[in-house]
């Protein structure tokens, strides 16, 4: 039942933090719970176990084919999340890339990566590394001539995500992996924001690795998986087994890499057109609240600037974004301000400031996601509850 159905019902519209399990995903975790082989481990050798890496390689094999046709199953590591996926991508690839390469001292990141990618700068410094942020101009986008400003041969890797969490601005990534791979470098795509969101080919795009989280699709919290192209290199950051063929040590959780493989088959086929439609939804919702003169979008021109299809950044001048959230929450919507992971500091996003907005506006930021299971006439009930408060 849509939530415009009953006032008394919230609307979730913070999609980009977390998102309902779909319902592909739970019967999925059900059919585990029934069969002989729940909680089998995959890696024993008795039948069940056998039978258990089996449903797990399938899981594999659909989460490859989502990020291309010629990616391979044993290139796909099974993580705990999204945050372990990009730790170990970071870490994992510049320590194999300089054990190769002991002159590769130098990881280069945009400064607009999410907190998994930039709280982890401080290790690649600890261990060695000298790091580099790029920042993107002020619409969120990060210039391939930027990065070919900064990188040399002396570079091991190079990380920029696909698209924004904060204001869904998508980035240049085919570009910016040629400008890497001329260096000698290695690329990798935090792609958890976008991945099922827009199409993604990872052969096209060029990357090295891709990094994924299965709650930001309607899969469990639990689950994340880490792209790594082969022959790329990467030196494990847990220790302890030698599952994952080695690079991610610890049983796999194959109920929960079953329940985002089941949503990877429903949504990889029609991502396309879900993409279309949501876009219009998006726009839409843009058009109509940036026609209020204390209104903008955070990205300026939002017509022209690519963007994930279920998400919309604005600021609203002069006021507070923690207390608009809070208003809003009354009134039965739920938005937030930006990454979920940064709620409640009192900054303003590192995101924004590193678009050159002013601070001032950028208190005054508010993020509104969604996907193909919000109902449009809720984005109207939202936009006429923000309107009604200015």
């Amino acid at each position: 039942m849509s939530a415009s159905a009953s006032a008394t019902v919230p609307v979730n519209l913070d999609y980009a933090a977390s998102t309902p399990m779909r319902s592909v995903a739970i019967e999925a975790q059900a059919d585990y719970d029934r069969s002989d082989i729940a909680g089998a481990n995959p890696n024993s050798l008795h039948a069940l176990g056998r039978r258990a890496a089996l449903a797990l390689e399938g899981a594999r094999r659909d989460i490859a084919a989502s990020l291309g046709s010629r990616v391979r199953s044993h290139e796909i590591v099974f993580t705990g999340g999204g945050t372990e996926a990009n730790h170990l991508a970071l870490l994992g690839i510049a320590e194999g890339v300089r054990v190769r390469d002991r002159r590769r001292n130098r990881v280069v990141v945009s400064a607009i990566e999410h907190d998994s990618i930039l709280d982890n700068l401080g290790l690649l410094r600890d261990a060695g590394f000298d790091v580099t942020t790029v920042r993107p101009d002020s619409s969120g986008v990060v210039s391939p001539d930027t990065l070919a400003r900064v990188i040399d041969e002396g570079v091991a890797l190079v990380s920029v995500m696909l698209a924004n969490n904060e204001t869904g601005v998508i980035q240049p990534v085919a570009d910016l992996a040629r400008v890497a791979h001329a260096a000698g470098a290695r690329f990798h795509m935090d792609a958890i924001q976008g991945y099922l969101h827009i199409p993604i080919d990872v052969d096209e795009l060029g990357v090295d690795a891709l990094t994924l989280a299965g709650h930001k699709v309607g899969a469990p919290v639990s689950i994340g998986a880490l792209y790594l192209r082969s022959r790329t290199p990467l030196r494990p950051q847990l220790f302890g087994g030698g599952q994952e063929s080695g690079r991610r040590p610890g049983t796999q959780d194959v109920r929960s890499a079953l329940a985002l493989s089941a949503v990877a088959r429903m949504l990889a086929p029609t991502v396309e057109q879900d993409r279309i439609r949501l876009q219009q939804h998006a726009d839409a919702l843009y058009r109509r609240l940036c026609e209020h003169p204390s209104i903008v979008a955070t990205m300026g021109d939002w017509e022209h600037v690519d963007r994930l299809p279920g998400l919309v950044s604005v600021a609203v001048l002069g006021a507070d974004s923690e207390e608009l959230i809070l208003q809003l929450d009354a009134r039965g919507f739920a938005v937030s301000a930006g990454s979920a992971c940064s709620s409640g500091s009192n900054d303003a996003s590192h995101v924004l400031t590193a678009m050159g907005l002013p601070k001032d506006r950028a208190l005054g930021a508010l993020r509104i996601s969604f996907d193909d299971r919000v109902d449009a006439r809720d984005l109207d009930r939202f936009a006429d509850a923000l309107l009604g408060l200015l």
